[in-house]
């Protein structure tokens, strides 16, 4: 992203919207779906500090988020949280899967159309941004702190630090 600012701020952006902006779902629950789609693409980064950053919002709980990336039938969510990632999971691999039967389950589960709508557009987002820094080669560090310190410093600040606006 520095080697571009302005395309960079653009997705700084768009992310800023998509994970804090107005929604029914929490910042937990949308920074869950990055995690998730981001590990279901196997891009190293993302998935590094999506986890990091969700684990933060839920207070430190990293073997929740651990839990939906291995297992999301067993893993300890709302059967809301789980339907909906089970819409983004089908969003990752090939949206046109989405059925009316995933839509009916995540309503009849306690998701509303906006809850729905936002869940497909974080995970929509996310094989695009996982595809930009695995296409780029982004570097991916090794170090679990280093991902740990992200996504602490993400759920504090966001995507637009006022540094950078």
């Amino acid at each position: 992203m520095a080697s571009k600012p302005a395309s960079g701020r653009r997705l700084s952006e768009l992310a800023e919207q998509l994970l804090r902006g107005d929604s029914p779902l929490s910042v937990a629950e949308r920074e869950l779906i990055a995690a998730y789609v981001s590990y279901g693409n196997g891009t190293r980064y993302c998935t590094g500090s999506h986890t990091a950053a969700a684990a933060h919002a839920y207070g430190g709980d990293y073997a929740l988020v651990e839990a939906v990336q291995k297992d999301l039938a067993t893993a300890p969510v709302s059967a809301r949280m789980r339907a909906l990632l089970a819409i983004a999971g089908k969003v990752r691999g090939d949206a046109r899967t989405v059925a009316e039967e995933d839509v009916t389950a995540a309503r009849a589960a306690g998701a509303d159309d906006e809850a729905i709508h936002d869940a497909v557009l974080i995970a929509a987002a996310f094989c695009m941004f996982n595809r930009y820094v695995d296409g780029l080669g982004a570097i991916t560090p090794e170090d679990p702190a280093v991902y740990d310190e992200i996504g602490a410093t993400l759920v504090a600040q966001g995507y637009l630090p006022q540094a950078a606006a």
